[in-house]
């Protein structure tokens, strides 16, 4: 009951403008020298504004024949392939075209074949969306010579960040050549500035409302939210302190010579060759802060020992060496492998257990990214959590913070948590805020889809219509089944959410 109020609460906070906390920046994001650590753990001011999504224009459901399929195949980690489908559901829009349910590349990272229908729940997919793109599971059969077979789609390379122009003009030419495309690979294959507010809505749809975990990932994630929170708030911190990313960023002279030799082999054979000098990189900010970094900004903000922290992330490389001043200062640190039932361990690597460390890191009190940079994960929960009630983020500004830790590696160590502070301080919590280059519009859908109770702009207005009514019906709860009500509050209150923000 308590983990149901805690987030009824936060879904609506929101929705007023708050007064209490911090002072709100122009645009709603906290800008402060000193904070109260306990407010933190309250959602950040929304200013009047709220989550929508629904059309604000003329919003034509998608005509009876369209011009052809799309098929994708969403390749990366699980967020990348999110934010694929959103780009997918956004170019047969355009198009004109019946999407295929997008393919899940879930083989040569992730091993792991359950694909869409084995992670999201397809029915609801499929009728979330239904007023604005026609959706099949797959490619119909065809009769040829006698025979049906099944229509072969004309594979395509999409260009990066492709414009909407390349979609209505030489894919669509294809598309109406073929019958079928089939466009792969699709991660970042649509450019994300789109000067046309209601695409962008429909991309939100897609990512908040129609991407609906499956049940039984919802349960598991339910069941360590509620374990998590019995002893009162909880922070969840995504640790990207991983062999990928410290490869890919080039930030390697802190290992052994073995590990060195194991980033630079990874490197070479996974990234474009390019000469990078550690400190030139850490300097601007392009090294993932270490755990024990994490620790000394979570201690320099106020947190002390007692701090429950759940920890998202893959294998640490380098292990206990870097994780146990980590542990030292915040003992109370867990898992999905901790506090998970023993059936997710199987699949711990897999899409299955990052589905659940998105989940838990959206519903905890505060969450802090620990390298956001191309880091789809935290980007696409930075995103999620502001649509869903300006829910607390901790940002590191790791460009600001690395030479007040060099300074302390050379024993600099005079006013070291003042200064973190102040960096610290000097940043919003999750409140709404003006998107600036190069930050993604998947990190911060504001203002397109947001309104405002009481709009200077009438552009802002919150949509008079049920906004139900607006897409052209009342969106229904989905029944979970198998699921106790006990362990389903939280669920059902994110359901409830959904649709009053739509």
């Amino acid at each position: 009951m308590c983990v149901a109020v805690a987030v009824l609460v936060a879904g609506t906070v929101w929705l007023c403008a708050s007064s209490a906390g911090f002072m709100g920046g122009p645009y709603g994001g906290y800008r402060v020298q000193d904070v109260d650590v306990n407010k933190l753990w309250t959602t950040a001011g929304s200013n009047g504004w709220r989550a929508s999504s629904a059309p604000r224009s003329y919003w034509p459901p998608p005509p009876a024949e369209t011009n052809g399929y799309l098929r994708v195949r969403c390749n990366g980690g699980l967020n990348q392939q999110r934010s694929a489908i959103c780009n997918a559901v956004v170019a047969a829009r355009i198009m004109n075209a019946t999407l295929v349910l997008p393919e899940l590349d879930t083989n040569s990272f992730w091993r792991d074949k359950s694909g869409f229908p084995g992670i999201y729940d397809v029915p609801h997919f499929l009728k979330t969306l239904k007023h604005d793109v026609h959706i099949v599971t797959s490619l119909p059969g065809i009769m040829s010579k006698g025979k049906t077979k099944k229509l072969k789609a004309h594979k395509i390379v999409p260009p990066r960040d492709a414009p909407l122009s390349w979609y209505t003009t030489l894919a669509l030419e294809e598309m109406k050549k073929y019958g079928a495309i089939y466009l792969t690979p699709f991660s970042h294959r649509l450019a994300e500035d789109i000067d046309d507010p209601e695409l962008q809505r429909l991309r939100c749809r897609v990512n908040y409302h129609a991407l609906r975990f499956k049940p039984h990932i919802m349960k598991i994630s339910n069941e360590i939210v509620n374990k998590l929170r019995s002893e009162g708030h909880f922070m969840s911190i995504h640790l990207r302190f991983e062999m990928d990313m410290l490869a890919f960023a080039g930030c390697i002279d802190i290992f052994t010579p073995e590990e060195q030799k194991i980033l630079i082999e990874y490197r070479e054979k996974n990234f474009a060759k390019k000469i990078l000098v550690y400190k030139d990189r850490r300097i601007i900010g392009k090294c993932p802060l270490t755990p024990e970094e994490v620790g000394l900004i979570l201690r320099a903000i106020g947190f002390d020992n007692s701090t429950r922290i759940y920890l998202a992330s893959g294998e640490i490389f380098g292990g206990d060496r870097f994780m146990s001043p980590f542990r030292a200062m915040f003992p109370r640190l867990d898992n999905h492998s901790s506090v998970g039932p023993e059936k997710l361990e199987e699949n711990t690597r897999g899409l299955a257990g990052s589905a659940v460390d998105y989940m838990v890191c959206l519903l905890s009190d505060i969450f802090m990214p620990t390298y956001d940079g191309p880091s789809n994960f935290a980007n696409n929960l930075m995103g999620h959590r502001l649509y869903y009630g300006f829910q607390t983020t901790i940002t590191p500004n790791r460009k600001a913070l690395a030479p007040i830790f060099m300074d302390r590696e050379e024993g600099h160590v005079t006013g070291f948590e003042d200064r973190v502070r102040q960096v610290m301080f000097n940043t919003h919590f999750g409140g709404p805020h003006k998107r600036i280059h190069p930050e993604s519009f998947y990190t911060n859908s504001w203002p397109e889809c947001f309104c405002h109770m009481n709009p200077m702009n009438p552009s802002d207005k919150c949509p008079s219509d049920d906004p139900h009514d607006v897409l052209g019906g009342q969106l229904q709860n989905e029944e979970i089944e198998d699921v106790d009500l006990k362990t389903t509050d939280k669920i059902e209150s994110i359901t409830q959410i959904e649709e009053t923000m739509i």
